[in-house]
C-alpha cells in the first residue's frame, strides 16, 4: 500500500511538471530562411518599377481629307525624311473643288483690277476738272488784280472791277469744293477696293485650303525618323482625321515607368534614376509624374542622360530605380517579407550561438526597394530572419538546423 501511494504521488508530480513545460522549439532548416545582419550607415531610399522605352517625339499623321489609298510607297521600319512620300490618296471631288477655287480666285482678282482701273479713270477725270477750275480761278484772280490796278488810274469802270472780283471769289469757292470732292472720292475708291480685296482674300484662302488638301493626298511625315505604323491598305477609304501613319525618332527615347501608388508619394521632379535595359544601364532623371492613378500605379517619365546601349529601341521592356533620398547614419536591415514602412512587426532574432532564434517586436521606419529603417527593437550587427515565418506564429522560439 505504501509503495502504491508513493507511486501515485510520483506520477501526479510528473504529470503536473510536464503540464507546465512549454512546447519544444520547432527545428527549421537554416538554408531555407533568409537571414540578414542589421547595419548602420548610409541607406539609399529607392523605388522600383517596370515600364518601356518610348520616343520623346512621336508624329501621328492624320488624313487631312477624305480619300482612297492608291499607293503605299514606304513600309514600317523604314527610315524616312520630313518630305518622304509615304502613301498617295485620290479624291476626284477634291481635285474639282481645287480647280473651282482657283477659277474663283482668278475671277475675283480680275474684278479687282477692273474696279481699280475704273476708279483710277474716274479719279483722273476729277483731277482734270479740279485742274481746270484751278486754272480758271488763277486767271480770274489775275484779271481782278489787273482791273483793280487799272481802276486806280480810272482806266476801268468800277462795275468791271466788281465783276472781276466776284468771278475770282466764285472760282475760289469752286476750287475748294473740287479739292474736297477729290479727297472724298479717294476715300470712296479705297473703300470700294477694300471690299473687292476682301473678296479676293476670301477666294485666295479657299483656294489655298483646297490646294493644301490636294497636296495632302501625298502623305509626308513632316519629321525625320522611322516609320513605325502604317495601319491602312491599298484601296481602303479613309475619312478626315483617320490615322494614316506613325513616325518616331528612335534616337531620342525616354522611359515610362509604372510605380505602385503607395511608393510614388515621395517621387519628385529632378530625382535621379537608373534604367536597366537588360543589356546595359542608363542614368536619367524624373521629368514628369502623371497626376492620375491607373490600376494601382502611377506613370513616371524619366529622361535618359546617357547613351543608349545596343538593342535599345521603342517599346523595349525595362526596369527602373528612382533614388528618393540618402539617409546618413541610420540603422537598417533588408526588407522583411511582411514588413511595411512605419509599422511594427515581429521578427525572429538569432542568438549569438547561431542556433536559437527568439521572436522580438521591431518598429520599422522609412523603406526602400531592398532595405528598411529600424527605429526600435534591434541593434547593430544583430542577425534576424526576414523570410515569411507565418507558419511559426504560435512559437516564440525556434531552432535553426
Amino acid at each position: 500500500m505504501i509503495i502504491g501511494v508513493v507511486s501515485i504521488v510520483i506520477l501526479a508530480a510528473i504529470t503536473l511538471g510536464l503540464s507546465r513545460l512549454k512546447p519544444a522549439a520547432p527545428t527549421v532548416e537554416k538554408a531555407t530562411v533568409w537571414v540578414d545582419t542589421v547595419k548602420r550607415g548610409l541607406m539609399l531610399r529607392q523605388v522600383r518599377g517596370t515600364g518601356t522605352l518610348v520616343p520623346e517625339l512621336i508624329q501621328w499623321i492624320p488624313a487631312a481629307s477624305e480619300g482612297r489609298v492608291e499607293r503605299i510607297l514606304v513600309l514600317p521600319g523604314s527610315r524616312v525624311q520630313a518630305d518622304t512620300v509615304l502613301l498617295e490618296l485620290s479624291n476626284p471631288e477634291l481635285e474639282l473643288q481645287a480647280r473651282d477655287a482657283e477659277l474663283l480666285l482668278k475671277a475675283a482678282e480680275a474684278e479687282y483690277e477692273n474696279i481699280r482701273a475704273g476708279l483710277e479713270s474716274k479719279k483722273m477725270d476729277q483731277q482734270t476738272d479740279a485742274a481746270r477750275v484751278k486754272s480758271d480761278y488763277l486767271e480770274a484772280k489775275l484779271r481782278a488784280e489787273a482791273d483793280e490796278s487799272l481802276a486806280k488810274d480810272g482806266l476801268v469802270p468800277e462795275i468791271t472791277l466788281k465783276i472781276s472780283k466776284a468771278k475770282a471769289e466764285e472760282l475760289a469757292v469752286r476750287y475748294e469744293i473740287e479739292k474736297k470732292r477729290l479727297l472724298v472720292n479717294e476715300d470712296a475708291m479705297k473703300a470700294q477696293l477694300n471690299v473687292q480685296q476682301t473678296r479676293v482674300d476670301q477666294s485666295g484662302a479657299l483656294y489655298r485650303l483646297r490646294r493644301d488638301q490636294l497636296n495632302g493626298l501625298r502623305v509626308t511625315p513632316g519629321i525625320e525618323g522611322v516609320l513605325q505604323q502604317l495601319p491602312v491598305q491599298v484601296g481602303q477609304r479613309v475619312t478626315p482625321g483617320a490615322t494614316l501613319a506613325k513616325v518616331a525618332q528612335p534616337e531620342k527615347l525616354k522611359a515610362e515607368l509604372k510605380i505602385a501608388e503607395t511608393q510614388a508619394k515621395d517621387i519628385l521632379i529632378g530625382q535621379t534614376a537608373m534604367i536597366d535595359t537588360r543589356n546595359g544601364e542608363i542614368p536619367g532623371h524624373v521629368i514628369r509624374i502623371d497626376p492620375a492613378v491607373q490600376n494601382g500605379t502611377v506613370m513616371v517619365d524619366v529622361a535618359l542622360d546617357g547613351p543608349l546601349p545596343k538593342g535599345a529601341r521603342p517599346d523595349l521592356t525595362i526596369d527602373g530605380t528612382i533614388e528618393l533620398e540618402r539617409l546618413n547614419q541610420v540603422l537598417y536591415v533588408g526588407r522583411p517579407a511582411s514588413g511595411q514602412e512605419d509599422s511594427t512587426v515581429t521578427l525572429f532574432r538569432i542568438a549569438p550561438d547561431g542556433v536559437n532564434a527568439h521572436r522580438v517586436k521591431v518598429k520599422l521606419g522609412r523603406s526602400s526597394v531592398n532595405s528598411i529603417e529600424i527605429l526600435d527593437g534591434l541593434s547593430e550587427k544583430e542577425k534576424v530572419i526576414l523570410s515569411d515565418m507565418s507558419q511559426w506564429d504560435t512559437f516564440d522560439h525556434i531552432r535553426l538546423n
